[in-house]
């Protein structure tokens, strides 16, 4: 019966979507490194901690007052409720015990409560005995204000920091790496300062007129001299003794130029997996994010523009040079290759990624970007740069919804712009970053005075403006040339002056920011007085 009522407990824990709620809060607070929540609650722990030990310090030479009371109380409470919350989180009781029972039923075993209740402790005790589980139960220990022995254990409060700092982690992290080098410079160590102690001892003690008058000052002459401190309370005054002191600081020079080569190495290494945490982290934070895969002429323009637009956007580039330059800029950038699955989940193609740019200069990498994305992501939005005729039907056939020929465009701008010395000051002023001249589109909404007129009878020269193109899905134009194929829709290239607008179509117009405002302007206007009189 006890068993039935265990299993019914599991069970409904694990349906609760309270339970599990609680359980995703508390974890993105105390353990999910990516989780802002923890960010502010490792501010807060840090600020708690420095705060009482600054307090029990007072209380050295100072008598406690009744608030300094009230708000130690406070921070046990606080450590306490950590402590208990960690123990919670550090495993699940309810998953071990469904685990076990589904594992018994399928092979058409006994189901035994004591296995699965042995299991539960030992990952329990494992919790309990880990360092640092162990630094938070004796950081409680110093508020127990009647033995004031126990505030020996006011040292583990600043060890806690340890747990909040990232900096700090990364340090201890930094040692784990390289415990083996370090296990095996301290056992040398050890072996050091124990021949050298002996040496010492046997030379400079009282009966040779020395001043080591026990073991124990050979073993902290040993220490002091090795490490080059040098305090100079014990100085050999025979020549065996001097003999030994040279020997223990020429030896004690070499470790601690082997501990620093260990350690700046292991620092090496840790700093470029910090950065690139540092970076994943930034990545997962952002959405609606375009992700840029190559940062040469093209890409560096396009990222140019869109941190001026203040869009998010993330830069992918396997060239040492681009991405010394991107970084350079201030950009989130990952040095790696754009046709790996891994590359693009890790620049977030599932995670906020609204649209893929294949802005390198080879053809065949965009075509492999394109499948990748598509693969990873059938919804997103793929942009492909082409600079190819041949390869555009190949990019569309890798999954890109829009080429961009960036020759094909410049030749039919030249072609049909020459003579037209105004146009080509606006295209210029835009390549060149002048913020006064902009490419904008208009969309001919139902009432506007736009509708039903020709390009010749609109004449956009008198707004100061230049028209480069119509987007349209009338199949009135179908027979009109330099016509180009978008998702269910033509572009139409610098249109003839018997071209018609319709409702739905969308104007590409290239001018100065007042002309192409005073267009909006006139549009806004007349759709509104279109409606009124509907209304009248």
């Amino acid at each position: 019966m006890h068993i039935r009522l265990i299993l019914y407990i599991a069970y409904s824990l694990k349906a609760s979507r309270r339970y599990q709620r609680s359980k995703a809060f508390f974890y993105d607070l105390l353990e999910n490194p990516h989780s802002r929540r923890k960010s502010y609650f490792d501010v807060f722990m840090i600020i708690l901690v420095i705060s009482s030990v600054s307090l029990l310090l007072y209380e050295v030479e100072h008598q406690t007052s009744k608030w300094a009371v009230i708000f130690e109380n406070f921070v046990v409470t606080v450590f306490i409720c950590e402590y208990l919350l960690r123990g919670w989180i550090y495993s699940d009781i309810h998953g071990s015990i469904i685990k076990q029972y589904e594992n018994t039923e399928y092979l058409g075993t006994p189901f035994h409560l004591h296995t699965v209740l042995w299991q539960i402790i030992a990952e329990k005790f494992a919790y309990i005995f880990s360092p640092s589980a162990i630094i938070d139960l004796l950081a409680i220990l110093p508020s127990y204000r009647p033995l004031r022995i126990l505030r020996i254990f006011l040292i583990f409060r600043l060890f806690k920091l340890f747990r909040y700092s990232q900096s700090i982690q990364m340090f201890t992290g930094v040692l784990k790496n390289k415990r083996f080098e370090l296990t095996m410079l301290a056992i040398f160590m050890g072996f050091l300062i124990f021949i050298a102690s002996t040496a010492i001892y046997m030379f400079e003690n009282e009966k040779m007129g020395g001043q080591i008058s026990n073991l124990y000052d050979a073993f902290y002459w040993a220490v002091v001299t090795v490490s080059t401190v040098g305090y100079g309370d014990l100085t050999p005054v025979t020549p065996g003794g001097r003999l030994v002191t040279t020997a223990l600081i020429i030896s004690g020079l070499g470790l601690l130029a082997f501990f620093t080569s260990i350690i700046v190495a292991a620092f090496s290494e840790k700093m470029y997996e910090f950065q690139e945490n540092r970076v994943k982290g930034r990545i997962e934070k952002l959405t609606n994010t375009t992700i840029v895969c190559g940062f040469g002429r093209v890409g560096q323009d396009i990222a140019r523009q869109l941190h001026e637009d203040k869009q998010s956007f993330v830069i992918v580039d396997n060239n040492e040079q681009h991405v010394a330059l991107a970084k350079r800029n201030g950009y989130i950038v990952l040095f790696d290759d754009a046709s790996k699955n891994s590359t693009m989940e890790q620049a977030g193609i599932n995670q906020g990624a609204k649209a893929i740019l294949c802005a390198t200069g080879d053809d065949v990498a965009n075509v492999y970007i394109a499948l990748t994305s598509r693969y990873l992501n059938p919804e997103i939005t793929i942009i492909a740069r082409a600079n190819h005729e041949d390869n555009v039907k190949k990019m569309y056939q890798a999954g890109a919804n829009y080429i961009v020929q960036s020759y094909t465009i410049a030749g039919l701008l030249a072609a049909e712009y020459i003579g037209h010395p105004v146009a080509f000051e606006a295209i210029n002023g835009i390549l060149h970053g002048q913020h006064d001249i902009q490419m904008e589109v208009l969309n001919i909404q139902p009432g506007c005075f736009l509708e039903g007129m020709s390009i010749e009878q609109v004449n956009f020269g008198q707004y100061k403006a230049r028209l480069i193109g119509v987007v349209s899905d009338n199949m009135a134009h179908a027979k009109r040339r330099n016509r180009y194929k978008l998702r269910n829709r033509h572009f139409y290239f610098n249109p003839d002056p018997g071209f018609t607008l319709c409702e739905g179509d969308i104007v590409v117009l290239i001018g100065r920011h007042l002309s192409i405002e005073y267009l909006h302007d006139l549009i806004a206007t007349s759709c509104l007085h279109k409606n009124l009189d509907k209304l009248s």
